[in-house]
């Protein structure tokens, strides 16, 4: 009966626990001070000194300790576990508003402080305690005076230079160096041990020498200590005489049998087969093996019955030290240290113990509750060997505490129950062996405040369409508030849709425009309510349409990019352009405009990567693309190649999860490198497949590479330029990792019903470089959302999916798929929510009702489907409707159902394009991802008249001089009672313009009229439409031609004995031929969409013209010319524009012009006249540029001299007067004459022409007789300053001025 008494009260312990924690976690979040301002808490501590504490002598003594607490606690001292009178004296200073000492220990000893200090902190709802802080003085001892006797040693013996520094606090680093302050070097050979003594395997004669100086240094104090110099005299005694070796030795025994001999190992430290070692968990283990032998003896390190840590061991001093980092309890076991050297080896064994200071596994956490709630404060620690546990309370033994009534301990765990408004307190936790200790402060504060919201009000939240939304509800009370959150009044539910974090954070995982809106979170406990409103508003996202181009553009030119953007409308967006990802430059050349960024005068150095931004304040986008500039005069073109491999691949800085490649690279072959492509093989799970690893810049030439766990490496290196990839390099030499447990789980896992009774797990496998080790399997956990009920799990391997059977129907479940291997599990996996199987939806809509609005349309309308009937995720509604017949006729057969499919939430639709004047079926279910649940009942509906639809077989016959015959069947579809039709024609002449249009109206039952009293050789159009109650249908139309008068009528020569061909679709063929032009008529009987004319001239070997008659049986073919004999023919084609059928060839002639033309360029008069004028204009040219070149000046000066333009009136140096018209400016060409060869005529100072003055003309002659061409046209200045050719104008040039 106990032990079910403990049980249910441990079982009640743990669920409080959780309930805590969740409390607990929920406080955690950081309050507005405000909120706090009010609030009582007892102290905690914030800030303190370590536990142990060495002080420097030289500087005061602090001694920190901070702590919070409403009202602010103060603070007081034990010393030594009694009262620490801080008043009492003067060295000692408290600093205001906190209880940190300041010792002033200028004038004393530090020593008199030393000792063990604790600071407490209290307030009127309890008192906190610091960690018991030792105080000690660093020291830096001096070394001990001693006479230091220099020592002999034979060559090839052990030795070992003893350092034993004086004690200090904290203790000394050793090295060893010389009088130079250099260093001593050591080896395999020569080492320095962890006690500082320096060990010799065996000495050579170079170790003879007088300075092996051991210093001690201090860092706490930053002093250097030094021993006295050692002095090694080593002797080569088969070298010696027995005179000077007796001289030297003074008479002892230095040697036995052949001491200086090659020996094997023996262990100088530690000495023996076997010793023991001990450490702390989480400290670091060294263990060394120092050993004589000659040769050299190598030293090598083995776990007995196990492996070393994995990435936590490392060798030093020459593989003659083992240390292992962060040891834990799987750390201890023998080591075995091996020495090792060509005469033999020797083995020695430590046993490694470990033991464990005090850790936490639960340190105790602050509690809040509310008057009348209960709660408990754990304290779980643990240590080697098991710590002790006690409580206390304000800082007193709890078992010397005032009894309290709702407090007890039970396992070590302190239960509260039914607090009490005041009985606030801080207890303290302590857990200690002898290694150390461990002390817990923990408030439990009792609060009764009603709850607060304290998100800010009325808050926007914005965010991108189909990007994540958080609205934050951050609240505090106690008891600990409630959180319900609602949208434009309806409540939100945490499903697939929402999801509610612990800290009652609504979370929308892809939000789309339909969730904007306001949202309301409601925090309540048993003290109130509290409300506060956000809005969510989803914006579009920003996009660029249109991105910038790759331009090759020519210098000195133009560049521009576009970028146009959509963006939402209610955000401002900003353009920013960047050049190879930095600003563009500040140059006038670049405009950037709303849109588009154009470059100006492109030099070399534009040439480069553009990119466009496009930002709003809540997203972006950008585009790049390449500017290359080119010379603007071609270039010899440049051959590039693809690079050369790569070679000299090099590994260097290996590690355990990453190493270093270097490489050479291959010539680039005129193309510049643009990047290296590394790719790796894995030989041990995938030999012979080489992946691509990474990418690095064309100009490195080295790159350290990640690697995973358990792969055997082989890398290759490919250079790739503006041709293409090189070929790959060598590969490097295998470099190999060792296994790991996994760092990834499966992706892509997936929850999917099958079937009512199951649900299918898939998931993608790891592959083997994710794998990290051998033994691979998936731990699959699954169990039932919503439901107290423990996980499900099995291990799986070389597997992709798991069925799980015997499961509810369309019910959620919760899965998770943890990869595991030999070495350990994967990271913690993601849990996926998923459904089991559906089933069919059991019930029909119900209440399905058909409005008919016309003849093409109905609504449909229905009740939506209780839920508890779906058997799964109700994904619509499908409306399934046909036509029965006609209510004009009996249809051969229905017609085949038409579907139309809803969405869930919809109960009401359109059914459009019915048929009118018809009876139709229609019937409605509810449908999910299994399939379609059960129809509603037949409704059967029927739609009113319409319109009629177009009537059949349009076609002209009896088609004679003056009359023809229009047939038609009645329509297809009727759509109600036909009560008539409207028939309409008109004439069309030769220029395809309309006559005046006549109507007719017919009765139901005709499908004819013959039209009379027409006109012969005419093109008609006819229109007929069918009609109804409901008014008329679509028009059909045809067209028709009278037949031609005889007396215009040219039949075609047909050959004596030919007939056409039987079957033909062509029957007779007319002409009529005018002056310039010839009409043809013809009979066809098949359609008339793909008829051509086509006509060639007589004898000719031009290709045949052809012309479309637009669905005629009359042309007119234009533009032929008179006299000329043509041959023509009407044909028919087909799809393919190949001719199916052909009229014979008709031999028209058209009749000459009866008037005639005269050319007048061929009349002799006008000959005559044209050469008179010609040589008149020769005389007068030659005229004209004698009288220039005599210096001769013409009245247009006159004019110039009027405008007094001071531009083009330069003054002469030596005369002053106006020289535009001396003799230096004969050699000027006139204007239209030919410019220097380069093309450059440059733009003279002085613009003088008469065409500026509104006289000028080219070549014309002023009322005086005067020729002014030359001043018609601006002057052109010298570009050579007077070094243009000098030839004299000449009548050549005059006539090529004037041209």
């Amino acid at each position: 009966m106990d032990r079910k008494r403990s049980c249910t009260l441990c079982g009640g312990a743990v669920m409080l626990l959780l309930l805590l924690g969740h409390m607990t976690n929920a406080l955690e979040v950081p309050l507005d001070p405000k909120v706090l301002e009010g609030l009582p808490q007892p102290p905690t501590i914030t800030h303190q000194s370590p536990k142990d504490y060495i002080i420097d002598p030289r500087e005061n003594i602090i001694i920190h300790c901070e702590a919070k607490g409403k009202p602010h606690p103060s603070f007081s001292w034990t010393r030594n576990g009694t009262h620490f009178d801080v008043e009492k004296d003067s060295k000692v200073i408290m600093k205001p508003n906190s209880g940190t000492l300041v010792i002033d220990i200028s004038g004393e000893k530090a020593e008199a402080y030393e000792g063990v200090y604790q600071c407490i902190a209290r307030n009127e709802h309890g008192s906190a305690l610091s960690n018991n802080i030792v105080i000690r003085q660093s020291r830096s001892p001096l070394w001990s005076k001693e006479k230091v006797e220099p020592i002999t040693v034979q060559r090839g013996m052990s030795l070992v230079l003893q350092c034993r520094p004086p004690a200090g606090l904290p203790p000394p680093i050793i090295f060893w160096m010389d009088n130079n302050f250099q260093r001593l070097p050591q080896n395999s050979r020569v080492s320095q041990a962890l006690n500082g003594d320096l060990y010799f395997s065996n000495v050579l004669m170079d170790d003879n020498r007088n300075d092996y100086i051991c210093y001690a240094r201090f860092p706490h104090t930053q002093t250097i200590q030094q021993k006295q110099p050692i002095t090694v005299n080593v002797l080569d005694i088969e070298a010696m005489n027995d005179t000077v070796l007796a001289a030297f030795l003074n008479g002892s025994d230095f040697w036995g049998d052949s001491p200086s001999g090659e020996r094997a190992p023996t262990f100088m430290q530690p000495p023996g087969m076997h010793s023991t070692s001990m450490v702390l968990k989480g400290d670091t283990l060294q263990l060394e093996c120092l050993a004589d032998g000659l040769p050299t003896p190598d030293i090598s390190w083995s776990k007995v019955n196990g492996e070393l840590p994995s990435g936590r061991f490392s060798f030093h001093s020459f593989q003659k030290t083992l240390k292992i980092t962060e040891v834990t309890d799987a750390d201890g076991g023998d080591y075995r240290c091996l020495a090792r050297n060509r005469l033999g080896s020797n083995h020695h064994i430590i046993t490694v113990v470990v033991r464990a200071a005090p850790f936490w596994i639960s340190a105790p956490q602050n509690l809040i509750l509310a008057p009348k709630e209960s709660g408990m404060l754990t304290c779980r620690a643990d240590g080697n060997p098991k710590p002790t546990v006690t409580w206390s309370v304000n800082g007193i033994p709890i078992e010397n505490s005032h009894k309290d009534p709702s407090r007890k301990i039970e396992n070590g765990n302190i239960i509260l129950s039914d607090v009490q408004t005041g009985s606030s307190a801080v207890y303290q936790c302590n857990a200690s062996n002898e290694y150390g200790y461990l002390l817990g402060n923990a408030f439990v504060s009792v609060l009764a405040e009603p709850p607060r919201v304290l998100t800010p009000p009325n808050h926007v939240y914005s965010v991108i369409t189909n990007s994540r939304a958080l609205l934050d509800c951050a609240s505090f009370g106690s008891p600990l508030p409630k959180i319900t959150w609602f949208k434009n009044g309806q409540s939100v539910l945490d499903g697939d849709l929402y999801i509610i974090h612990k800290n009652n954070t609504l979370e929308i995982n892809v939000a789309r425009p339909v969730h904007s809106g306001k949202y309301t979170c409601i925090a309540s406990n048993s003290l109130g309510n509290k409300e506060n409103h956000v809005y969510l508003e989803v914006k579009e996202p920003t996009r660029i349409l249109r991105q910038p181009e790759y331009k090759v553009v020519q210098r000195n030119s133009v560049a521009e990019f576009e970028c146009k953007v959509k963006h939402d409308p209610t955000l401002i967006p900003s353009m920013i352009w960047l050049k190879d990802n930095m600003e563009l430059p500040d140059d006038s050349r670049f405009e950037v405009g709303s849109d588009s960024l154009t470059i100006r005068d492109v030099r070399e150095d534009d040439e480069g990567n553009y990119t466009c931004i496009r930002n709003t304040t809540l997203d972006q986008d950008s585009a790049s693309a390449m500017l290359t500039v080119v010379e603007a005069t071609p270039t010899p073109p440049i051959i590039m190649e693809q690079p050369d491999p790569p070679t000299d691949l090099e590994l260097t800085d290996q590690r355990e999860h990453s190493v270093r490649l270097t490489w050479t690279p291959g010539y680039e072959n005129n193309s510049p490198i643009q990047l290296f492509l590394i790719q790796y093989e894995d030989s041990l799970h995938k030999p012979g497949v080489w992946v691509n690893m990474t990418e690095v810049s064309g100009t490195r030439t080295t790159v350290n590479l990640e690697l995973s766990p358990y792969v055997y490496y082989s890398f290759r290196v490919l250079a790739l330029n503006e041709v293409g990839l090189s070929q790959p390099s060598a590969p490097s030499r295998q470099y190999r990792t060792n296994p790991a447990q996994p760092d990834v789980n499966p992706s892509d896992v997936e929850v999917v019903g099958t079937s009512p009774d199951s649900l299918t797990i898939t998931w993608r496998e790891l592959t083997g470089l994710e794998s990290n080790g051998p033994g691979l399997q998936y731990n699959v956990s699954w169990r039932q959302k919503d439901v107290d009920q423990q996980w499900n799990s099995l291990s799986l391997a070389n597997v992709s999916q798991y069925v799980v059977t015997g499961t509810p129907t369309f019910t959620p479940y919760e899965v998770t798929v943890q990869a595991v291997n030999d070495y350990g599990p994967g990271p913690t996996p993601e849990v996926v929510l998923g459904y089991s199987g559906e089933d069919l939806p059991t019930m029909a809509p119900e209440n399905v009702k058909v409005s008919v609005q016309n003849g093409t349309m109905a609504v449909v309308s229905w009740d939506a489907v209780p839920l508890s009937t779906v058997q799964g995720r109700l994904n619509g509604y499908k409306v399934s409707y046909w036509k029965l017949r006609s209510l004009h006729k009996q249809d051969p057969e229905p017609k085949k159902p038409q579907e139309l499919i809803f969405q869930e939430n919809e109960t009401e639709s359109l059914l459009l394009g019915l048929h009118p004047y018809s009876q139709y079926n229609l019937n409605i279910r509810a449908f999910n991802g299994k399939g379609d649940g059960p129809s509603s009942p037949n409704q059967i509906f029927e739609t009113p008249e319409g319109v009629p639809g177009p009537p059949a077989d349009l076609k002209v016959e009896n088609l004679n001089l003056d009359s023809l015959v229009v047939k038609w069947a009645p329509p297809v579809e009727y759509n109600g009672h036909l009560t008539g039709y409207l028939f309409k024609y008109q004439p069309i002449n030769t220029t395809d313009e309309l006559g005046p249009l006549k109507e007719l109206l017919l009765a139901a039952n005709e499908t004819s009229v013959t039209l009379d009293n027409l006109k012969h050789s005419t093109r008609y159009k006819f229109y007929l439409n069918a009609k109804t109650v409901k008014g008329y249908g679509p028009t059909v139309t045809e067209e028709g031609v009278t037949i031609m008068d005889e007396a215009l009528i040219r039949h075609p020569a047909v050959e004596v004995g030919k007939a056409p061909p039987a079957g033909r679709m062509f029957g007779s063929v007319n002409s009529s031929v005018e002056e310039n032009h010839a009409v043809i008529s013809w009979e066809y009987s098949g359609p008339d969409r793909n008829v051509y004319v086509e006509y060639v001239v007589d004898n000719s070997k031009d290709p045949w013209k052809t012309e479309y008659v637009n669905g005629t049986r009359t042309y007119q073919i234009r533009g032929l010319k008179p006299g000329m004999s043509y041959r023509v023919r009407v044909v028919a084609k087909d799809h393919s524009d190949a001719t199916v059928h052909s009229t014979e060839e008709l031999l028209i002639t058209v009749p000459a012009m009866t008037s005639k033309q005269v050319d007048i360029a061929t009349q002799g008069w006008f000959i005559g006249l044209m050469c008179a004028i010609a040589l008149l204009i020769l005389v007068l040219l030659i005229v004209c540029f004698i009288k220039r070149n005599k210096g001769g000046k013409y009245p247009v000066k006159e004019k110039e001299d009027a405008h007094q333009d001071p531009e083009i009136q330069p003054m002469k140096d030596d005369d002053g007067t106006f020289g535009e018209y001396s003799d230096t400016e004969d050699h000027k060409p006139l204007k239209g004459s030919r410019t220097p060869s380069n093309g450059t005529v440059k733009k003279d100072d002085s613009d003088d022409s008469l065409v500026d003055y509104g006289e000028g003309g080219d070549g014309q002659f002023n009322e005086d007789g005067s020729f002014i061409g030359q001043y018609s046209g601006k002057k052109e200045k010298d570009t050579a300053e007077g070094n243009e050719s000098s030839e004299a104008p000449s009548p050549v040039n005059a006539m090529n001025s004037f041209v």
